[in-house]
Order: structure tokens, then sequence, then C-alpha cells
């Protein structure tokens, strides 16, 4: 695979960077499955900002905080192959997921849903901006 992606262009750097861009996200998602805000919040901007399945929004401090105190309780985040696209300083991920997942004491069960991810490098490191889950049929 590496191969055909160094044919059409794409610089080793980049393959390189793609690739610790997905292990940070599974990074991201074990640690919201966990409730480990203090794994959590560094891979989180300070202006993050959520659009979850419902079109619900939250920010940073909104949405670990309902993570903290289990109001939003991950059981299960599978997520599929993750693509990446990098820009420079900013990079988008996709991916499709299976998630399990209570919202304030309701269990949701295991559904799947596509993630829109977006990353910038700040002070040198990725960190999460935008995101965003709809269902998937």
């Amino acid at each position: 695979m590496v191969s055909v992606i160094l044919l059409l262009g794409v610089p080793r750097a980049q393959i390189d960077e793609a690739e610790n861009l997905r292990v940070l996200e599974r990074a991201r998602l074990r640690a919201l499955v966990d409730a480990d805000i203090k794994a959590a919040d560094p891979l989180h901007a300070d202006d993050f900002q959520l659009v979850n399945p419902v079109a619900e929004t939250s920010t940073k401090s909104g949405y670990l905080g309902a993570v903290a105190s289990g109001q939003v309780d991950y059981r299960v985040w599978d997520a599929g192959p993750i693509d990446v696209r990098i820009h420079g300083e900013a990079a988008i991920m996709r991916y499709p997921s299976n998630l399990h997942v209570i919202v304030g004491g309701r269990d949701l069960g295991l559904r799947a849903h596509w993630h829109t991810d977006f990353y910038e490098k700040r002070g040198g490191r990725w960190q999460i901006v935008w995101s965003h889950a709809s269902a998937r049929q």
C-alpha cells in the first residue's frame, strides 16, 4: 500500500503523519471510552466543538464534563478504517464506527455512525477542533 501511495506522489512524511493521526484518534476514542479526561483533555482544542448524531452541539468543557460525570458513557467505540487528508497544519479524518453509548441513563445500544473530525497542529501538536457524527444506515 505504501509503495502505491508513494507512486502517486504522496510524500513519505505525509504518510507517516497520517498514521500518527490515526493512532492519535484511536487514543482519543480509548480515552473517551475509559472516561480518562486527563488523557482526553490535551487532545481537544480549547475551542473544540462537537455536533452529535441528533444535531446537538457541545463545547470542550461541556463534552468532556459530560463524559467525566457519566452523563455520556461510551461503552464501545469501534472505529473502522480511518481516512486522513493532511493540508499543511490541518487534517481531516473520516471513518465509520460502531458505537454503544448511554446518554443520561438511556442505553442507546450499538449503533453505526460516520465521523468527520478536523484537527489542527497547534504548538507543535495535533488537536481535534471540530467533530461531527451522523447515523449510518
